[in-house]
């Protein structure tokens, strides 16, 4: 069995998947370079004391959201952000 025909019996068409995802907080859009299970990486960290925002996350054309609580805020030197549920 080759390998293009292991990742077509595995399901994968071979299309890439559209994977978009940001934190909305304060009328900002922040992209996310990768999401943790209770944190967050940011592309480009920013100061911002602790609060609540939404995380949008898009795969190809579904978009879901949830909100989210930084109970340790941003740091500007630090791109890991700590997350919570909201609520």
């Amino acid at each position: 069995m080759t390998s293009s025909s292991m990742l077509l019996s595995l399901g994968h068409t071979g299309r890439s998947t559209d994977l978009k995802m940001h934190l909305l907080l304060n009328g900002m859009s922040l992209p996310i370079g990768q999401l943790g299970p209770d944190f967050l990486l940011l592309k480009t960290p920013l100061d911002h004391p602790p609060a609540e925002g939404t995380l949008v996350v898009s795969v190809d054309e579904n978009e879901h959201r949830w909100p989210v609580r930084l109970p340790d805020g941003i740091s500007l030197g630090d791109r890991r952000v700590a997350i919570a549920k909201a609520g």
